[in-house]
């Protein structure tokens, strides 16, 4: 779980949540696809892919000059798992209080 952090970080950047959600929308994307979709130049939007990249949610795959970029599921999944083992947490707290509550009740 050491790289969630680095994942966090990367997708708390509405720019980069944005591609990574586009990718798993619709797949490979070359990274000129994404010109279109924020008022930034070229260099940002690669800048952009290269902190996807290192924070392990795409890949890129060459094909001559074009740049294809994809998310990566297997670190989507990691945060998905994160995720479902907290959901787990607050869902269990939530019974413990309301039964805690409904014992309350019980003896008023």
């Amino acid at each position: 779980m050491s790289e969630l952090p680095l994942i966090f970080a990367a997708l708390s950047e509405p720019t980069r949540f944005a591609i990574v959600e586009r990718l798993m929308a619709e797949g490979e994307l070359p990274a000129g696809a994404f010109l279109d979709d924020f008022d930034i130049s070229a260099p940002a939007i690669s800048r952009h892919l290269n902190v996807l990249s290192n924070a392990g949610l795409v890949t890129k795959r060459v094909n001559r000059q074009q740049r294809l970029y994809s998310a990566r599921p297997e670190t989507i999944g990691v945060v998905s798992a994160w995720a479902m083992g907290h959901r787990e947490f607050w869902e269990n707290s939530l019974k413990r209080l309301e039964l805690a509550l409904q014992q309350e009740m019980e003896r008023k």
